[in-house]
C-alpha cells in the first residue's frame, strides 16, 4: 500500500458514486457534464498517477492500480453516455497519462481515446467545396 490510498480511495468512491447517480441526458450532448467527469475525474487519476511516477517513485499495488483503472474508465464511460454513447472503456492509466501528457489536454486526450465525439472531416481538413 502505498502514501497515496486515501487519494486513490476517494477516486473510486466517486467515481462509484457519479456511475451510480448518472442519468442519461434527455438531449446528448451534455458538454459541461462530459468536461466535469474529464477534468475532475479522468484528470485527477492522471495526476496521481504522474505523482506517483515522479519525483521520489512511490509504487502502487494492484488494488490501488485496479482502483485507479476502474476509476477512470467509468469516468471515461460516462463522458461517452453525456455524448449519447456507450463503450466499454478498458484504458490503462499509463497510456491515458502518456497521451495527456503529449497533447497536454485531457479532452483532447478522450477525444482520440473515445472517437467522441466525431470529429467532422470537413471542418478538420478544410472543406474542398468553398
Amino acid at each position: 500500500m502505498s502514501d497515496y490510498r486515501d487519494r486513490i480511495d476517494a477516486l473510486a468512491a466517486r467515481a462509484r458514486e457519479d456511475r451510480r447517480e448518472f442519468d442519461p441526458p434527455a438531449n446528448p450532448p451534455a458538454e459541461e457534464r462530459a468536461l466535469t467527469y474529464l477534468r475532475d475525474g479522468v484528470g485527477e487519476v492522471v495526476a496521481v498517477y504522474v505523482e506517483t511516477r515522479t519525483g521520489e517513485f512511490a509504487p502502487l499495488d494492484r488494488a490501488e492500480m485496479s482502483d485507479l483503472e476502474t476509476a477512470l474508465n467509468d469516468w471515461l464511460e460516462l463522458y461517452a453516455r453525456c455524448h449519447g454513447r456507450a463503450i466499454d472503456a478498458e484504458f490503462t492509466v499509463r497510456e491515458v497519462a502518456e497521451l495527456v501528457i503529449k497533447t497536454r489536454d485531457v479532452v483532447e486526450s478522450a477525444r482520440l481515446l473515445t472517437a467522441i465525439p466525431e470529429r467532422d472531416r470537413s471542418v478538420a481538413w478544410g472543406s474542398r467545396n468553398s
